[in-house]
């Protein structure tokens, strides 16, 4: 029977830096490389006869690097950016709201 914990080892030994940049695209003489927010879990477990194991992952696309002529510039995905502003609005809203009505008190 293989162990769990190597043949896992094996397979994510390319995450990391690799999995969060892809790889650079050239399109039109601009150079794109692709970034995403990785995440990644694994487990096991072994006891009274019962043996188990399970992973998985998560990859968020934050945006793109871009090279021009001009420079380098990055940038973001609005879709992720609005998912990930929104709730910090809210809850920066209703704080500053709470902060008003303690003041006003």
């Amino acid at each position: 029977m293989p162990n769990i914990a190597l043949e896992l080892g094996k397979q994510t030994a390319s995450f990391g830096v690799k999995s969060a940049y892809g790889e650079t695209l050239d399109v039109d003489g601009v150079s794109i490389t692709p970034v995403a927010f990785t995440y990644s879990g694994f487990g096991g477990g072994s006891g009274d006869g019962a043996e188990g194991g399970g992973g998985g992952g998560v990859s968020v696309p934050v945006g793109v690097y871009v090279r021009r002529e001009e420079g380098l510039r990055f940038e973001p995905n609005i879709v992720t950016l609005i998912v990930v502003a929104i709730p910090f609005v809210w809850t920066a809203g209703r704080a500053l709201s709470r902060i008003i009505r303690a003041l006003k008190k």
